[in-house]
C-alpha cells in the first residue's frame, strides 16, 4: 500500500495532534490523490454547510480494488481493513472539495454497505474501520450516525461501500 498505513485497532492519537492534518500524519497517513468517480456522478456535493460524499471503496492509491464477499472469501479483520481503506478514500474526497479537513464541523452520517453472505452478522464490526479513523482523525467531532448493512453484491465484487454526510463549518 503507498501511502496509507492501516492498523486494525484504533490508534490513540497525542494530544498534541490539534489538526485533523497533524491527527493524519500522527497515524502515518498520507491522502492519495481522490479517486474518481466510476459512473455517470460525481464524488461529492456540497450544498449549504453540508458536503454529501459519494460512496468510496476499498481502492488502493495504485488503483487496486480489494474484492469478494464478506463471511465466505473476506474475514471480518480483512473488511475491516477495506473499510478502514474506504475511510482514506472518502477523507481523500472531502480533503480535495475542501482544500483543508478543518473545515469540517462534524461527520453527521456513514451509509455502511458490505458485501455479505446471507447469514453474515457481523457488519457493524466491519464498519467500525471507518468509524474509528474518522474518530481517530475529528475527534468527537468525527463520532457520527451510521448505518451498517449487508448487500448481496457491490459494483466490482468490491468488500464494503461507504458513503457520509459532513457538516461544515460556517
Amino acid at each position: 500500500m503507498t501511502g496509507v498505513c492501516v492498523t486494525q485497532s484504533p490508534i490513540k492519537i497525542e494530544a498534541k495532534a490539534e489538526t485533523p492534518r497533524d491527527r493524519l500524519a500522527a497515524l502515518g497517513i498520507d491522502l492519495p490523490p481522490a479517486p474518481p468517480p466510476i459512473a455517470n456522478f460525481v464524488t461529492h456535493v456540497v450544498e449549504g454547510n453540508m458536503l454529501y460524499l459519494s460512496g468510496q471503496g476499498p481502492r488502493e492509491a495504485n488503483g487496486f480494488m480489494h474484492t469478494g464477499k464478506v463471511g465466505v472469501d473476506v474475514s471480518v479483520e480483512q473488511a475491516y481493513e477495506d473499510a478502514r481503506l474506504t475511510g482514506v478514500n472518502l477523507l481523500a474526497v472531502m480533503n480535495e472539495a475542501l482544500g483543508d479537513l478543518s473545515r469540517v464541523k462534524r461527520v453527521v452520517k456513514l451509509l455502511g454497505m458490505v458485501n455479505a453472505s446471507p447469514d453474515f452478522k457481523d457488519h457493524p464490526q466491519v464498519i467500525n474501520g471507518c468509524s474509528d479513523l474518522f474518530n481517530d482523525v475529528f475527534g468527537e467531532a468525527g463520532r457520527h450516525a451510521r448505518s451498517a448493512v449487508g448487500f448481496g453484491s457491490l459494483p466490482g465484487n468490491i468488500t464494503v461501500e461507504i458513503e457520509a454526510i459532513i457538516a461544515l463549518q460556517d
